[in-house]
């Protein structure tokens, strides 16, 4: 690595927190409580130099760096109204962050591809607009090269060494999520299902008590598992922030909870 990268130098008193949340879909954007969690939380953050984001919708063998000389958007989704295919986040890039995550994987057991062109997705930019909605923070999503928890959180530990340079490393996915067993139809807040508030309280009790290795066997610990993650990608980010979280701890702060369509939208922090 270059000793030019201003981000590869430890300040002290700089170290970032490391976040997981739900990022809901576009019209998050209308859901005026999660919103005002979301900015009420990074207003209470450290300034970031920069954002590493790891997103539910990105999955790509090896590793992968997505755009740095600008972030464009990827509309990711179907069947929503026009205005959400509208909206813009001109976030600046971050090639002095890409740079750095080449560094410290490169070589190691983590290769790492190159997508100039991919910008980010809904996972990254919905609630970064609500976070950081003057987009001055420059940002670089990376996506996941496996949904296996024990090499994500491996992943997370070699990335952890970003946060004493100012990196805020976010991890947006969600707590619990089947499509197939909510109702959309109905209003956001209605009562969750039991299995999607069972899995919550677990999840949630486990990551406050630190008990990182039952939530890497979350398959075989966690209640109602199956349901509440059919597919494991949008509880993959976690294990990343978990990663990234241990060098500083392994127990987190719950800092918003709460069901959106009977999916948890919880999130945690690791100071």
């Amino acid at each position: 690595m270059s000793s030019t990268n201003a981000l590869e130098r430890p300040v002290p008193g700089e170290r970032m927190p490391v976040l997981y949340f739900g990022h809901g879909a576009p019209p998050l954007a209308d859901d005026a409580l999660w919103t005002g969690q979301l900015a009420g939380w990074a207003g209470g953050l450290p300034r970031p130099k920069a954002v590493l984001i790891v997103s539910a919708h990105w999955e790509a063998a090896p590793l992968t760096i997505g755009a740095t000389a600008t972030t464009p958007l990827v509309y990711d989704f179907w069947g929503f109204p026009q205005r959400y295919y509208e909206v813009t986040y001109p976030a600046p890039g971050a090639p002095e962050l890409a740079a750095s995550v080449r560094g410290l994987l490169d070589g190691g057991a983590v290769p790492v591809a190159e997508a100039p062109e991919r910008g980010l997705d809904h996972g990254a930019y919905v609630p970064l607009k609500e976070m950081y909605p003057e987009a001055d923070v420059p940002v670089l999503q990376v996506s996941m090269p496996t949904l296996d928890p024990g090499a994500l959180f491996g992943l997370g530990r070699r990335l952890a060494p970003l946060r004493d340079g100012g990196v805020l490393i976010m991890g947006s996915g969600f707590l619990t999520h089947n499509l197939s067993c909510v109702d959309m139809t109905r209003g956001s807040d209605y009562v969750p299902p039991s299995w999607s508030a069972e899995f919550d309280d677990w999840a949630s009790r486990a990551a406050i008590e630190g008990d990182v290795d039952a939530l890497l066997d979350w398959r075989h610990k966690g209640p109602a598992a199956d349901i509440a993650h059919p597919r494991s990608e949008h509880l993959a980010p976690l294990f990343v922030a978990l990663g990234a979280g241990a060098a500083t701890t392994d127990r987190a702060r719950s800092v918003i909870d709460g069901f959106w369509y009977g999916l948890a939208k919880r999130a945690f922090q690791f100071d």
